[in-house]
This record gives structure tokens, sequence and C-alpha cells, in this order.
């Protein structure tokens, strides 16, 4: 039975003449979380963005629940993504963004936007407006939008940035939770107790090349 929801076939990306990725090859299994350490720079995020279609590789393929990117499907479905500070609008609540977000693709209602919030330790019902979001409350927002819709995929690019440490236990706890329910998550984190605790599996990349650690 297939268990790879993301096959990675000999990706490589270049920029200008210098290699970001490097001949990856790479399955990503369903039930899992599968962490992804390394330096800035070292093409973590635009792994994530080749994966997500956000942007072409030079060569190779990725598949994502059985479509190839940019062949069959130029943006995936069934995936939840944060990557880099997840971008709201400033003089709207919490709730009110959410909304809009979820009234573009028009697949979800309020119940499950104020389930995500819920889940992820905000009111719902708050009128604070974003802007007066700590930084933590906004990393708290983006992992509720990327989990809002339900995905069976999860990318998560730096999950905890911004959280105090009962942030980042609560937001572990959430990511068990949601591996138990048999979604697919891949996390990037500089955090070692983040990866220690939270992957089943656990791969590095450096200067383009990713290798899983034993």
């Amino acid at each position: 039975m297939e268990t790879a929801l993301i096959r990675v076939e000999n990706v490589s990306k270049v920029f200008k003449k210098e290699v970001v990725l490097d001949d990856i090859s790479v399955s990503f299994e369903k039930g899992k979380i599968h962490g992804i350490i390394g330096r800035n720079g070292s093409g973590k995020t635009v792994l994530f963005k080749c994966i997500c279609g956000f942007v072409p590789t030079s060569s190779g393929t990725i598949t994502v629940n059985n479509q190839i990117i940019g062949k069959d499907t130029d943006i995936p479905d069934d995936i939840g993504i944060i990557i880099e500070t997840p971008g709201f609008l400033p003089n709207y609540s919490g709730y009110k963004n959410l909304k809009m977000l979820a009234g573009i693709r028009n697949e979800i209602g309020k119940a499950e936007i104020r389930e995500a919030m819920t889940t992820v330790g905000l009111d719902w019902k708050s009128k604070k407006t974003v802007k007066k979001y700590s930084l933590g409350m906004r990393q708290r927002l983006g992992i509720a939008q990327a989990i809002m819709d339900n995905p069976k995929i999860l990318i998560l690019d730096e999950p905890m940035n911004g959280l105090d440490k009962k942030g980042v236990a609560e937001m572990r706890e959430v990511l068990k939770g949601l591996r138990e329910k048999g979604k697919m998550i891949i996390l990037a984190s500089h955090n070692s107790e983040d990866i220690k605790e939270l992957c089943d599996c656990v791969y590095e990349m450096d200067g383009g090349k990713l290798e899983q650690k034993k």
C-alpha cells in the first residue's frame, strides 16, 4: 500500500548559477512527523516552496497526492502551509482574517474556523486586531490557518517562532494530536528539542543536499 504522500525525485534548483537544491530524492509518509534541520540558507525553505508549487524546480519531479507539481497541478490540494512569517490583514481580527481566507475557496464554514482557533489557543470571539497581536499570537493564527481546512499534509517552516515556553509545549501537543489523526507533517525547526520530541524521522539539509540522520 502506498504510504508516501510526497515523493521528491532527483530535484535540483539553481538560482543564477547557485545550486540551492542538489539532486534531492526523498519520500515523506503519512502518519509521521518528518523533521528537517539545517542552518539558514541551507535550502530548507526553498525545498518547501518547491513542494508547495510556489517555486518551480530546475530539474526532477515532485509528486504530491499522486499529482506531479507543474504538470498535473500547479498548487497541490489538501496541504496546509506555514512558510516564513504568516501574512494577515493588520486591521482585522484573527477570526475575520481566517473567515476571509476561507471564503476564497469556500470549502469550510464558521465551525471549522472556530475549532482551528480554539485548537491553537486563540479566542475566536476576540475583536483584537492582528496588528495588536504579539509575535506568538500571530504564529498561533498562522498554525490555525494551516489546519483549518483539515488537510492531509502540513508543511511547517519554523512553526514555533515567537512562542513562549508554554506556547511551544501547547503546539507540540497539537502536532502530536494531528499525527495521531493520520496527518503527515514536515517540520523545519532550529530547536533540537522540537525535533527530538516530535519527529519520527529526521533529515539534515546542508549545501543543498538532504541526508537522513540515523
